[in-house]
């Protein structure tokens, strides 16, 4: 007999599933079959713990050893067990032997039906025990699938379909209705607990709307809604409200999946890395930022990155700003922690911080900022080898008699509309023009161009003074070409020699078409050669070394 074990917290649905299975003709169902063994050794009070002793086995080990895993008449035995009822020191063969799958339900569905019976607890809802073995089945190289008891509901026979495949065993229609009444396998537990279950035939449709949520139990819910969540992430059919139905996409760098960012005061995990819905940040785009990039085990250009970020703040009037050295604190603790030494990508962000209730108004931020060191496995994101193509857009670089570009805000709405019309033209970016018709910068960089052996870039009037562009503009001087910052048209660039752009996430860029046009030779010229050249032997040689970095 292949023994099944589904395992869930309480008010999860797990008996309306096991009265699913309790239909076919294939399987047997046994309904808690460690809970006497739970009781006996906890103590935990039940209005039926006298009767349970009296009727159940309480020895785990005779358990485990003479009900679940014992001899049966059908091909299947489904166990229906509560996580919590996983006591220390019961056999390893009750997780080593058989199918193990875990079902799950949000606790703002549990929290409220719980108490109706039992008085709530942390350790009564089991929550951390089912992260616990999930855990522990993943150790053994048996990974469990996951339900949610919300798609059991919205769509049980999809989510039966899916169950029975990873069990290996074949869908029965018969799994989807069931008599109303009780079934003889019910626990004796099932008048104080399966009244409604009782008057059901099948899965019932969730309903449209919950009730209000107890707040009295807020603290308990904010304990294991992030326990619930871990699990949720590993569901495969998902198809709740707001869910996207898109496939998930694979990431540009796969070794980004696992990654640990600062946020606030603290490193999380990827999929943790949170700010609050009361951030200022997702309130307005009330936030200022800077890209950073390491290399060989120093941070590029650190100093002034922050400078301009200290800048960018004082200008948007923060208050309760982080100090330069809580900053670096922050930087250095998220490269060393996920050992990311070079080729790797900061972006670095300040946001105003949260507010105590939702609106425009800076006055509304009491909690002070809040930092986010996000760092990423990047190469730089564009072709420096073969070039990049260019179109001009439609939208105008903002003025400084709306909002000035030097201030490094977050709020990028003028640069993503540009950014659209090139990604529409199938080009890597797009040239951007200030109100006047000239050449500000791109949707994302600053912009160079070649005529006769003469450098030009256009003034910082309208385009953010970047510091990868000052760092060229020192570059070009030094390696003796001419220097001219200017107003630069549109078709001076059409008719330029050579053009590139900079930026910490491209470095130097050459642009080898602009609109259709062909720049030069269509391919890296000397100048923009010689200078990625001088760059990079600089970012070799300088930078601010990242404490504890030892160079293999």
């Amino acid at each position: 007999m292949e023994v099944i074990h589904a395992w869930s917290a309480p008010r999860s649905l797990s008996t309306s599933l096991m009265y699913s299975f309790a239909q076919r003709d294939d399987i047997e169902v046994l309904d808690e079959p460690l809970y006497g063994a739970f009781v006996k050794s906890t103590g935990v009070d039940r209005p039926y713990r006298d009767e349970l002793l009296s009727n159940m086995e309480c020895d785990g080990e005779k358990v485990v050893k003479d009900i679940i895993y014992g001899p049966g008449k059908k091909k299947y035995r489904f166990c229906k067990h509560l996580a919590k009822q996983r006591l220390l020191g019961l056999p390893s063969e009750l997780m080593s032997k058989g199918k193990h799958f875990i079902l799950i339900r949000n606790p703002l569905n549990i929290l409220p039906s719980y108490e109706k019976i039992q008085p709530l607890s942390f350790l009564e809802l089991g929550l951390g025990e089912l992260v616990s073995i999930y855990s522990d089945l993943c150790l053994m190289g048996t990974p469990p699938a996951i339900v949610d008891a919300d798609e059991l509901q919205r769509d049980p026979e999809t989510t039966l379909r899916s169950l029975c495949d990873y069990l290996e065993i074949p869908f029965q229609a018969s799994m989807l209705k069931w008599k109303a009444g009780p079934i003889p396998e019910d626990g004796l537990w099932a008048p104080w607990w399966y009244k409604t279950l009782h008057k059901s035939t099948g899965f019932s449709a969730p309903k449209k709307y919950p009730h209000t949520f107890p707040m009295k139990h807020y603290d308990l819910l904010e304990q294991c809604l992030p326990l619930y969540n871990i699990l949720k992430r590993h569901v495969k059919h998902k198809s709740s409200l707001l869910t996207s139905t898109l496939t998930p996409p694979s990431l540009p760098v796969p070794e980004n999946a696992k990654l640990l960012a600062w946020v606030g005061d603290e490193i999380v995990p990827r999929e943790m890395a949170k700010v609050s819905v009361f951030d200022s940040v997702v309130q307005g785009g009330d936030s200022v930022w800077e890209g950073l990039r390491i290399y060989k085990g120093k941070v590029f250009k650190l100093e002034e990155h922050l400078d301009r970020m200290h800048d960018s703040a004082k200008a948007l009037a923060f208050n309760n700003v982080p100090t330069r050295e809580e900053i670096k604190e922050a930087i250095f603790t998220t490269l060393i922690t996920n050992g990311m030494f070079d080729n790797t990508h900061i972006r670095l962000s300040l946001t105003r911080g949260k507010k105590v209730t939702s609106g425009m108004s800076p006055a509304f931020n009491r909690y002070g900022c809040t930092l986010i060191v996000l760092a990423e496995w990047k190469p730089p994101v564009y072709d420096n080898d073969g070039g990049i193509v260019l179109v001009t857009a439609s939208t105008r670089r903002n003025s400084p008699n709306n909002l000035d570009s030097k201030i490094h805000h977050n709020n990028l709405l003028n640069n993503i509309l540009a950014k659209i019309e090139s990604n529409n033209a199938n080009v890597d970016d797009a040239i951007m023009l200030d109100k006047d018709g000239f050449v500000s910068e791109t949707n994302a960089t600053n912009i160079f161009m070649v005529k006769k052996d003469r450098v030009l870039t256009p003034h910082a009037d309208y385009c953010l003074p970047g510091i990868t562009r000052a760092t060229v503009m020192e570059l070009v001087v030094k390696e003796n070409f001419i220097l001219e910052e200017r107003r630069i048209s549109l078709s001076e660039f059409h008719t330029a020699d050579e053009v590139w752009t900079t930026g910490t996430m491209g470095e130097l860029s050459p642009v080898v078409k602009i609109d259709g046009r062909v720049i030069g030779e269509g391919k890296v010229g000397p100048v923009t050669r010689r200078l990625q050249n001088a760059y990079k032997k600089l970012t070799d040689d300088s930078g601010v070394p990242i404490p504890t970095y030892q160079e293999p």
